[in-house]
């Protein structure tokens, strides 16, 4: 009985604390809401976005006119040879728009949480300078994050940030993982046969460049083909999980592709003016899987009867 019922006090004692932080946080929005708009005074601020809604003071220059335009912060959550690289370069088409690419691609930046929290940081008050950077009149700022830049490792610190600063999540996937399988055995390739005149190159801006890469058929391995497509689809649906509890959209790229209307949806999430938004970039494996791989008789034996047999003929 006694531990019981040092157990229930212990709870009580708990949760009053937990709310008097939910309440000082909701406060202080409201505060910062109050001092915006007294600075501010046309915002039209809803109370339900202010977690979502930021006015940064950056250190290397000053916002000056664009003091009073909120900016949103996203973060586009994808896999390599998934299209984020695409998908990058339409919102960075957007005049309002700034997607700094993959921030955390070398190694030293997400060593640990502490270093991945200050660039985030700076990243989101607009200290982080890249070409993609708009400056004083962003109304959204943000970068890509690939899976196994840390982000995956460092998944609970990294969804409570989120939680924490108002981060939009864009998933980005594919659906159909055998593409994006033959896709990362090419770029492997490349970056020591350095096809286009000694180049590599991840991207391309035109069909010859395209089809001087496309010009390599790997061959896959179907022993482990079906186990390797069935890991693809747990790592994104861990993905998932990880940040299902911050603001998000899913997106998938053959989607996207297909359907311009999720550009549209993007904007919306993100609460920007419409734009038609656009991509200098080149698909470079298009058509028959049958034409893009060496052994794909042996593909196909080892997918029929499978769960994966349609990513044979699924294209976009």
């Amino acid at each position: 009985m006694a531990v019981l019922l040092f157990s229930m006090v212990c709870g009580v004692y708990i949760f009053s604390i937990c709310t008097t932080q939910m309440a000082y946080f909701r406060d202080s929005n409201l505060l910062k809401l109050k001092q915006i708009q007294k600075q501010c005074p046309a915002s039209g601020i809803e109370i339900s976005e202010t977690a979502y809604l930021h006015f940064p003071e950056p250190k290397t220059f000053s916002r000056q006119e664009c003091a009073c335009n909120a900016v949103k912060f996203f973060a586009i959550i994808s896999m390599q040879r998934s299209g984020s690289g695409w998908f990058e370069t339409l919102l960075n088409s957007h005049e309002n728009v700034s997607s700094n690419g993959e921030i955390f691609g070398a190694r030293d930046r997400r060593r640990n949480l502490s270093v991945i929290y200050g660039i985030m940081d700076k990243v989101y008050n607009l200290d982080w300078y890249s070409s993609a950077s708009k400056n004083e009149c962003s109304a959204a700022v943000g970068f890509k994050w690939m899976l196994n830049q840390g982000l995956t490792e460092y998944h609970e610190g990294i969804a409570e940030y989120f939680k924490k600063r108002g981060v939009h999540a864009i998933y980005l996937f594919r659906r159909n993982h055998l593409r994006r399988m033959i896709s990362l055995i090419a770029n492997v390739y490349d970056k020591d046969a350095k096809l286009l005149n000694g180049t590599h190159k991840s991207h391309v801006h035109s069909p010859q460049e395209a089809q001087v890469l496309a010009s390599y058929k790997p061959s896959i391995n179907t022993t482990r083909l079906v186990p390797n497509l069935k890991k693809e689809e747990q790592t994104t649906a861990r993905a998932l999980e990880y940040f299902k509890t911050t603001r998000h959209i899913v997106l998938y790229c053959e989607d996207v592709v297909r359907n311009h209307t999720k550009l549209i949806d993007v904007q919306d999430f993100l609460k920007l003016p419409h734009r038609n938004l656009s991509s200098h970039q080149v698909k470079i494996h298009s058509g028959s899987l049958s034409t893009q791989i060496k052994n794909g008789e042996d593909v196909q034996r080892a997918l029929k009867g499978t769960p994966y047999e349609h990513f044979l003929n699924s294209d976009y």
